[in-house]
């Protein structure tokens, strides 16, 4: 029996729309993302379990589960029954890459039972393909950092999809759900589907200039130019009062917020504990709209996807 854990993840992180993405764990100690435990079996079997199991559909075959596992076996173009328990403990359409924990889960539990017929690339790939299915367009945003942990810059390039670059080790990153859900793929065609070249040069400037600023080890450089032109401008309005809760957060300390993924999930930054822990009670007061939004205050999760036990 094999037991695997996906982190959540900050999808975008502001100025790297369908770029940059980031792996979370809260400073605590929890553990903020979804467990999928498998063992061979004699045919195909799923059992839900976790905080938002009732979230999902009761068709296995809408499951991303079973569609992670008939992919994986088309794939490598062998058939392995498998008796899984899927744990979710991440809101489906909360903009914490809920369906990339699961995606990631599921994928490198089979790899791992099946003996690791696939590579980390092709692993990757597969992630991708499947997370695209869901949402409408192929993004690996989530899937890469929850798969491979930290913050990561996407490439999609024939041979490298995406690299781990610099972070900075004493930002906290607060993140808020506030308890309602929005679809990945209505969020996405809410936004154009053109944009000026004025907006399109500067997307690039900030983008560049943050990767320039991580390498550089600038941190009030990186957090000014974590701005969002492509997607906030658009989203914002699906969000409960977002401009008010920006700008409230920024009085308090953060050094910069943003959409997390779709949404309506929020990240801000801090390089102050204090000022951190008084944004996460802020949120709590006055973003959560119901008792089953959380708050965390978090680190950059730089393990990934792993074995738990």
């Amino acid at each position: 029996m094999i037991k695997i854990y996906a982190p959540a993840s900050i999808g975008n992180v502001g100025v790297g729309f369908d770029i940059l993405g980031a792996a979370i764990v809260p400073i605590n100690g929890d553990l903020l993302g979804d467990f999928v435990t498998i063992k061979l079996s004699t045919q195909f079997k799923l059992v839900n379990k976790g905080i938002f199991a009732n979230q999902l559909p009761r068709n296995i075959k809408n499951n991303i589960v079973w569609k992670c596992w008939l992919k994986f076996c088309q794939f490598i173009k062998k058939n392995i029954p498998v008796s899984i328990i899927l744990e979710k403990n991440m809101p489906i359409g909360s903009g914490l890459g809920s369906s990339a924990c699961s995606i990631v889960a599921t994928l490198v539990a089979m790899n791992e039972i099946s003996n690791k017929p696939l590579n980390a690339s092709e692993l990757l790939f597969l992630m991708g393909e499947i997370e695209g299915e869901i949402s409408g367009s192929i993004h690996y945003d989530n899937v890469a950092p929850s798969y491979l942990g930290g913050l990561q810059l996407i490439l999609e390039d024939s041979k490298i999809i995406s690299q781990k670059i610099p972070h900075f080790k004493n930002w906290f990153w607060i993140i808020a759900w506030p308890g309602i859900n929005i679809s990945t793929s209505e969020a996405r065609k809410i936004l154009p589907k053109q944009y000026t070249k004025e907006i399109c040069i500067k997307n690039s400037r900030y983008l560049s200039g943050f990767i320039h600023a991580l390498y550089s080890q600038q941190p009030q450089l990186a957090a000014h130019l974590m701005q969002d032109f492509i997607a906030e401008p658009y989203r914002m309005k699906l969000l409960p009062n977002f401009l008010n809760v920006k700008e409230n957060i920024k009085k308090i300390g953060a050094i910069s917020c943003g959409i997390s993924g779709s949404g309506p999930a929020i990240f801000s930054i801090s390089d102050d504990i204090c000022i951190a822990k008084k944004i996460s009670l802020w949120l709590k007061n006055n973003y959560l709209q119901n008792n089953i939004g959380f708050v965390h205050i978090c680190f950059l999760d730089l393990k990934g996807a792993r074995k738990i036990g």
